[in-house]
């Protein structure tokens, strides 16, 4: 008997381990090289690599996704109740504070899409499991920084545009876009 294809096996997800850093971080840097080169020079992409990252914290927290495609990993990235906003292990600047489900919002933190997943809706699922459970430990909003490559998902998933800023602790200014969404 012939088989058929019925098109690509769906998307599955989990949460991450301390097992899959090595893999998470060679996605990231992946990620980083190859989807901001529309927006970013080569010296701004080697400053994000200092500013972005896995923030291990997040695996600690239990509140950061592995997506995976037929075994492949497709993407990561997860939620903090934490302080900081953006930035990996390595990223000066870094603060544990939790927040307040009451007055603050929530962060989405260290999103990447491998480079052979994009367009396949990684990013909107990362984003709904990051929702629905900050949605569970009470938070109302939702925060991020974006970066130029990010900036058109998390638009068309009903973030909205605030402050316009730029970091240059990597050595060049990589431009980035704060939004926010209530749940």
């Amino acid at each position: 008997m012939a088989e058929t294809s019925m098109g690509p096996t769906p998307l599955t997800h989990r949460l991450a381990r301390n097992t899959d850093i090595d893999l998470l971080r060679a996605l990231m840097d992946a990620a980083i090289g190859e989807l901001q080169k529309p927006f970013l020079t080569a010296e701004q992409i080697a400053s994000s690599r200092t500013i972005m990252g896995l923030d291990s914290q997040l695996i600690d927290d239990g509140t950061y996704f592995v997506v995976e495609q037929d075994g492949k990993v497709a993407g990561c990235g997860g939620w903090s109740k934490r302080a900081t906003l953006y930035g990996g292990d390595s990223s000066p600047g870094r603060d544990a504070a939790l927040l307040d489900p009451t007055r603050d919002a929530a962060r989405v933190r260290a999103m990447y899409t491998h480079p052979e997943f994009t367009r396949r809706g990684v990013g909107r699922l990362i984003l709904k499991l990051c929702e629905d459970a900050a949605r569970v430990e009470g938070f109302k909003r939702m925060q991020l920084a974006a970066t130029m490559a990010g900036e058109p998902l998390y638009r068309a998933c009903g973030y909205e545009p605030g402050e316009r800023s730029s970091d240059n602790r990597g050595g060049a200014e990589v431009p980035l876009l704060r939004m926010s969404k209530k749940l």
